[in-house]
């Protein structure tokens, strides 16, 4: 039985999403790549077509807990980020001789930079938000990357925000606010 991740999402709601490098690649530990992803959300939100609660980026995988406000032109937002950002990593990877990497057989494209499993689960209380939210932010420090110390030192990550309520990012917005009203 193969098993199908969901990413099919709702304008609106607010879901936890996961999306993974081809073949789990370090893509997003490459010099400059965190800072493109960090950049293209704080277009996206600017534009009002996101809101961002959370986020965390590992060398092959990204978490995100966002709401998707409205289309970006004729698609939703999720469809853009992972578009922009392919498109931008690719430039790279050919300059720098490591696309070949990233080469599949697929009669719609030669490459793929984000497996298309993507991960959509929508956060339907605050428990399940909350529970999201601290996955999210001990990612950096358990498992096999361990990549600080705590998740207050991990750079890429919106944990601090949550410590200190001091958005370094510029597109951050408390999750908790929408579940407790305020």
């Amino acid at each position: 039985m193969t098993f199908i991740r969901k990413s099919h999402t709702i304008l609106g709601r607010i879901y936890f999403f996961t999306a993974t490098i081809h073949q789990w690649r370090p893509l997003l530990y490459e010099p400059g790549n965190g800072e493109l992803i960090v950049d293209y959300l704080k277009y996206l939100s600017g534009k009002g077509l996101v809101t961002v609660f959370a986020f965390v980026l590992m060398p092959n995988h990204l978490h995100l807990i966002w709401r998707q406000n409205k289309l970006n032109g004729k698609e939703k937002p999720q469809s853009s980020f992972l578009k922009y950002s392919a498109h931008e990593f690719l430039k790279v990877l050919k300059a720098t001789g490591q696309s070949e990497f990233y080469k599949i057989k697929a009669a719609n494209k030669a490459y793929e930079i984000w497996q298309r499993d993507s991960l959509s689960v929508e956060l339907f209380s605050r428990d399940v938000a909350e529970q999201k939210l601290r996955y999210i932010h001990a990612n950096p420090v358990k498992g096999k990357c361990k990549l600080a110390k705590d998740d207050l030192g991990y750079t890429f990550s919106s944990a601090r925000y949550y410590e200190t309520g001091v958005d370094e990012f510029g597109f951050l917005k408390n999750l908790f606010d929408e579940f407790d009203g305020y």
